[in-house]
């Protein structure tokens, strides 16, 4: 049983030394532990301190390429290196690497596929009282969409099986926490989460710079997650909201006329017949949608099948001492 830790970073020589030496060197139910770090195009040395500290794997991308990308290559990168279990956590020392046995107890126990460290944001003292009301209000809205239990939905700090990590693949460019999660709760994999400890925070996030930016890029992803995982249901939505709107212009119209006095509410009937029209537009679109949706849900499927299969060839390759 191979445990990898990956660790994404950019720009934290500061922090990184004191991640990597919090990292437990030895967990019950795991063989043996391993550390990578991805160095996303940093320009202060990270990579040489992961080096420095000990990591047994150091990928740098050329230039920064975002928290998503970097996540993606950690994934691609530990699998191919024989992961049992993938650990992901920050380098900005944020949590705390004495909770990685409890992240992946479930796991090793067969409880689950996916871990979520749960930082208890709605009650944590160093979050503000808007931060506190976002946080819960994300969640809620992940929850409801992905239909998973989860408590901390933005939460990076999360344990993955080889199964689950082989059906990862991160469209967006911002973050890759709320997409997987709802990709996985549209795939029925189990998800479980569990208190973890955090450290204090030393610096602001330099994922985004205001929680307006943050609110809105979170927002824009929950969105295109949705429709692309749910379109069937996102789009028969707004078109029956569409022709409920539009329903109601039409019946004025027909009371004024035939009550005699329909001369000159014309209107109603033209603003009527729009919404009407859009909202059939959208259901059609909505079954077109979900025409798609399945494809894309068999291509996934080949796509983990591919990758397994290589992954399996790689391994026997190496083995067999070809290259």
């Amino acid at each position: 049983m191979k445990l990898i830790v990956q660790i994404p970073c950019y720009n934290e020589a500061e922090t990184l030394p004191a991640v990597l030496a919090d990292i437990p060197k030895e967990i019950p139910g795991v063989d043996s532990i391993e550390v990578q770090v991805i160095d996303d195009g940093s320009t202060d040395g990270t990579s040489e301190v992961a080096r420095e500290n000990g990591a047994t794997y150091v990928l740098r991308n050329r230039g920064n390429k975002g928290l998503a990308r970097s996540f993606q290559v950690g994934i691609d990168h530990a699998l191919q290196a024989g992961a049992d279990i993938i650990v992901n956590t920050d380098g900005d020392n944020q949590y705390s690497g004495l909770s990685i046995p409890d992240l992946v107890a479930p796991i090793l126990r067969k409880e689950a596929d996916i871990v979520v460290g749960d930082r208890k944001p709605g009650e944590n003292a160093e979050f503000s009282t808007l931060k506190r009301l976002l946080q819960r209000f994300g969640t809620s809205v992940v929850r409801r969409l992905a239909g998973i239990d989860v408590t901390d939905a933005v939460s990076g700090f999360r344990a993955y099986t080889r199964e689950a990590a082989l059906t990862i693949n991160v469209m967006t460019k911002f973050s890759y926490t709320t997409e997987t999660l709802i990709h996985a709760g549209q795939t029925n994999l189990k998800i479980a989460s569990v208190p973890v400890n955090v450290n204090p925070v030393e610096r602001p996030s330099r994922l985004f710079t205001s929680m307006g930016g943050f609110l809105r890029k979170q927002a824009t992803t929950i969105l295109r997650s949705y429709t692309m995982y749910r379109p069937l249901s996102a789009f028969l939505t707004i078109g029956l909201v569409m022709l409920i709107i539009g329903t109601i212009p039409v019946l004025r119209f027909l009371f004024y006329y035939f009550t005699g006095d329909g001369e000159g509410r014309v209107q109603s009937l033209i603003l009527g017949g729009v919404f009407i029209l859009a909202g059939y537009i959208t259901m059609i679109i909505a079954l077109l949608s979900d025409a798609i949706a399945t494809n894309r849900r068999l291509t996934e499927q080949v796509l983990s099948r591919m990758r397994e299969l290589e992954l399996r060839i790689d391994t026997n390759n190496r083995g067999n001492g070809s290259t």
